[in-house]
């Protein structure tokens, strides 16, 4: 029974085209190897389907740019040329642009001026009186930023000390927390806290005896400080 003829054209369904390429791809890449094995031939089929994605056949101990160096030797055709070309003009635009750079450059350290007119000096020192500008406002802001941190900080620190000196007051107008005067034999009185356990340190006279409450002195030492922890 003969097979139909199938009418070339393209095909709708998108499953059924991509089944179709797949097959005929494979088939057209087999009859590229019988003519490598069979004629001794080289064979380079380059393909990209529908959605970009590269096939490519080449025969063995060969490669595709010697192929196609091949093609140009045999054709008389450049196919490098036009690339190589657009490569050049490309670089020398590149090189352009980093020379001007490199010349203004030296212009903003002083330097290659006498290649300057009047107007170009004018432009530059304009250019650089604003630059200037720029810098200086970005410094003082930078430093009024720093200055506000400093003023917040320190305030916070004013706020601590102020906090913890009515705390003081406070605890020194309760009775539960005094001191009993002894005559004034003290030569200075210290309040600090360790820990959260508040205590005053009290510098005495060496050679006067003083009675103290059992439960709220330290045994005194050699030295001359001695300290009250407060009850809380």
């Amino acid at each position: 029974m003969a097979r139909g003829k199938i009418q070339i054209k393209r095909i709708e369904n998108q499953t059924n085209r991509q089944v179709t390429y797949s097959k005929r791809r494979n088939g057209l890449f087999k009859k590229a190897h019988e003519l490598t094995v069979l004629c001794d031939a080289r064979v380079s089929i380059i393909m990209f389907s529908s959605s970009n994605k590269l096939h490519e056949f080449i025969s063995p101990n060969t490669t595709t740019k010697e192929i196609i160096d091949l093609y140009q030797t045999v054709s008389d055709v450049d196919v490098w040329s036009a690339h190589y070309e657009r490569m050049q003009e490309t670089k020398r635009k590149l090189l352009e642009t980093n020379r001007k750079l490199r010349t203004q450059i030296k212009q903003r350290l002083g330097e290659c001026l006498d290649e300057l007119d009047i107007q170009e000096l004018r432009s530059l020192d304009e250019e650089m009186e604003n630059t200037f500008k720029l810098v200086r406002e970005r410094k003082f802001k930078s430093l009024g930023n720093q200055i506000e941190t400093t003023k917040k900080k320190n305030k916070s620190q004013q706020d601590i000390q102020k906090n913890l000196i009515h705390e003081l007051e406070l605890r020194a107008e309760d009775p539960h927390y005094g001191l009993v005067d002894n005559g004034g034999d003290y030569d200075s009185v210290l309040g600090y806290q360790i820990e959260g356990s508040r205590a005053y340190a009290l510098r005495y006279h060496q050679n006067h005896h003083h009675h103290y409450p059992n439960h709220a002195l330290h045994a005194p030492s050699a030295s001359d400080i001695i300290t009250f922890h407060l009850l809380e």
